[in-house]
C-alpha cells in the first residue's frame, strides 16, 4: 500500500499475518531502572487474593487516602491518589528508553482529578514528524479520540498532549470544547497548528475535563521539556496500573540503526478494538504517515487486538506512532518494501511487548493466560472461539482458585457460535492432555493439570476439529483484587 486508503476510521484492517508472538528478540532493551514487583502471592490460594501481597506498593502514597463520607464528593482535584500493589506479574526491571533525535519529553501535575499527582503529559517533536494512529471502535469515542480521529488525515505531529485521572468522555459539547482549549494552547506553546497537537485523556467517564488547570501547567512543562523523560512519561499516563511500561528496540534501515521506543498504560477496560488503554510508540526512522499506518494497522492485530482483562473497549483506546525522520537512511515509501523487514519485526515484537504488559497489569490479576485455538474454520472464527475461554469469568476465576476445570473451556467453545466439532474436540493445559474426540483424555492427570494452572503463567490449547484456523489470545484471572479495585474507583 502507498496511500493511506482510510479516511474514516484508521482502526478497520484485516488482520495481520502472523507477527513473532511473543519473542522478545536480542534486541529489545533489557537494561533496568526500576519496577519492583510485590512479592508473589502463594498460588494455591482459592479465591483471588483478597489480600494484597504483604509489602504494598510505595507508589504514590504520599498523601494519605482522604476519609470516606457519606457526603458529597470532594471537588476535583482534591482527592488523594490511591496506591494499589505491584502486581506479581510485574516485569523485574523496566528499561530505560534511550533518547531519540527530534522528541522531547516532560510532565508535570496539574491537578485534573488528584492533587499533588503527575498527570499531564507533553511531549514535543521535531518539525516533519510524522504519525498515524488506531482508534476505539466504541461508538462513545471520547473527545480526544474525535480530536486525533480528525486529525490523523493530516499526516504531521508536533505536539502530544495526555492527561491522566479524567477521560474526557460523554461530555458533549464541553468535552470537546475542552479538548480544543487544549490543543489551542499547546499549539500557540510551541508555534505550530492545532491540527499538528495530539491528545489522549484517560480516568473518570462523564466528568468535563477541567482543561484550564492542563492550560494553566503547560508553559511550566513545556520548559523542562528534555530527550530522556520517557521515563516520567511512562509514569505519568498511568491510572490503576500499577507499573509503568515501558519498551524499546533497535532495528536496521538500509544498514542505518533506527531506534523505536514505547510506553503504554492499561489495567482494566481492557478488550479488542483496542484495549482504557493508551500506547505511543516513537522512532527516527524516516517513514511517511501512509506507511506508518499500514505498519501500525498489521501490528495491533496480534498485540492490543489481541488481549483482553474484562472484555470492556474502552472509550478512549488510541495507540500512535510518531516518526521524526531523523534518522540517516532514505526515505521509504512502501510498507511492503524489503528494506523495512526488520523494522517491522521489531515494530511488531515491541508492541506485543507492550501489550502483554497491560495485561499482566490487569486489576487483580495474579496469573497470566495464552489461549490458542486451532482447526478453525478461518482464522477470525478461531480468534472468536479464544476471546470466548478468554473472556468467561467461569474460565478465569477457575483459574484464579488453581482449579483445571476444563468443562468451563468447553462451554466456552460451544457458546462462541463458531463452527466446533464435538466429539473431534481436543484441549490441552500447559501442554499435557486434557480431552480428546470429544471425551476426557484416557492421560488426563489431574494432579498435573492442577499444577500448572496453579502457576503464574497458564497455557490453553484447544483444536475444535473443523479447519486450520488459528488464533492466540492472552488475558489474565479474575479475582476479588479486581472488584476491590473497581468498587473504590471514583471514591
Amino acid at each position: 500500500m502507498t496511500t493511506r486508503k482510510k479516511k474514516s476510521s484508521p482502526n478497520s484492517a484485516k488482520p495481520a499475518a502472523k507477527s513473532a508472538a511473543g519473542k522478545a528478540t536480542a534486541k529489545v532493551s533489557t537494561k533496568a531502572r526500576s519496577a519492583k514487583p510485590a512479592p508473589a502471592a502463594p498460588a494455591r490460594s482459592k479465591a483471588a487474593p483478597t489480600k494484597p501481597a504483604k509489602p504494598a506498593a510505595k507508589p504514590a502514597a504520599k498523601a494519605a487516602p482522604a476519609p470516606k463520607a457519606a457526603s458529597a464528593p470532594k471537588p476535583v482535584g482534591q482527592r488523594a491518589a490511591k496506591a494499589h500493589p505491584v502486581s506479581p506479574l510485574a516485569p523485574k526491571t523496566t528499561p530505560r528508553l534511550p533518547p531519540i533525535k527530534g522528541v522531547r519529553l516532560a510532565t508535570g501535575a496539574a491537578g485534573v482529578r488528584y492533587a499533588g499527582r503527575t498527570d499531564v503529559t507533553l511531549a514535543v517533536f521535531a518539525p516533519g514528524t510524522h504519525v498515524a494512529g488506531v482508534l476505539t471502535r466504541s461508538k462513545c469515542p471520547s473527545a480526544p479520540v474525535d480530536w486525533c480521529r480528525q486529525n490523523l488525515n493530516f499526516g504531521r505531529a508536533r505536539a502530544l498532549v495526555v492527561n491522566s485521572g479524567n477521560a474526557n468522555a460523554f461530555t458533549g459539547a464541553a468535552g470537546a470544547q475542552a479538548a480544543r482549549k487544549t490543543a489551542l494552547s499547546a499549539a500557540e506553546i510551541i508555534g505550530c497548528k492545532p491540527e499538528e497537537v495530539f491528545l489522549a485523556s484517560t480516568g473518570v467517564i462523564g466528568e468535563v475535563l477541567p482543561a484550564d488547570k492542563i492550560v494553566a501547567a503547560l508553559p511550566k512543562i513545556n520548559s523542562a521539556l528534555d530527550p530522556d523523560h520517557f521515563g516520567d512519561a511512562a509514569k505519568a499516563i498511568m491510572t490503576t496500573d500499577t507499573y509503568p511500561k515501558a519498551a524499546t528496540a533497535t532495528a536496521e534501515i538500509d544498514g542505518v540503526k533506527v531506534t523505536i521506543n514505547g510506553i503504554a498504560k492499561g489495567s482494566g477496560m481492557i478488550a479488542p478494538d483496542l484495549a482504557t488503554m493508551l500506547s505511543f510508540v516513537f522512532t527516527d526512522a524516516v517513514l511517511p504517515s501512509d506507511v506508518l499506518q499500514t505498519l501500525l494497522i498489521l501490528g495491533v492485530q496480534n498485540s492490543f487486538n489481541s488481549i483482553t482483562v474484562d472484555s470492556d473497549t474502552s472509550t478512549s483506546d488510541t495507540v500512535l506512532i510518531f516518526a521524526t525522520g531523523t534518522a540517516a537512511h532514505e526515505p521509504v515509501r512502501r510498507a511492503g518494501d524489503p528494506r523495512l523487514a526488520d523494522f517491522r519485526e521489531q515494530l511488531n515484537n515491541l508492541l506485543q511487548d507492550l501489550a502483554l504488559q497491560v495485561v499482566c497489569d490487569g486489576e487483580g490479576a495474579q496469573k497470566l493466560i495464552q489461549v490458542r485455538v486451532e482447526g478453525a474454520a478461518s482464522p477470525k472464527a478461531a480468534r472468536a472461539i479464544a476471546l470466548s475461554i478468554a473472556n468467561s469469568p467461569l474460565v478465569k476465576t477457575a483459574i484464579a482458585g488453581g482449579d483445571a476445570n476444563w468443562g468451563r473451556v468447553v462451554m466456552a467453545v460451544g457458546k462462541s457460535g463458531e463452527a466446533a466439532e464435538r466429539d473431534r474436540l481436543m484441549i490441552r493445559f500447559g501442554g499435557m492432555p486434557v480431552a480428546k474426540d470429544g471425551l476426557v483424555d484416557p492421560h488426563y492427570d489431574e494432579a498435573a493439570a492442577s499444577k500448572h494452572v496453579k502457576g503464574r503463567k497458564v497455557d490453553i490449547l484447544v483444536d475444535v476439529g473443523v479447519g486450520v484456523g488459528a488464533a492466540t489470545v492472552w488475558t489474565c484471572d479474575l479475582t476479588h483484587g479486581y472488584i476491590d479495585i473497581n468498587a473504590d474507583y471514583r471514591s
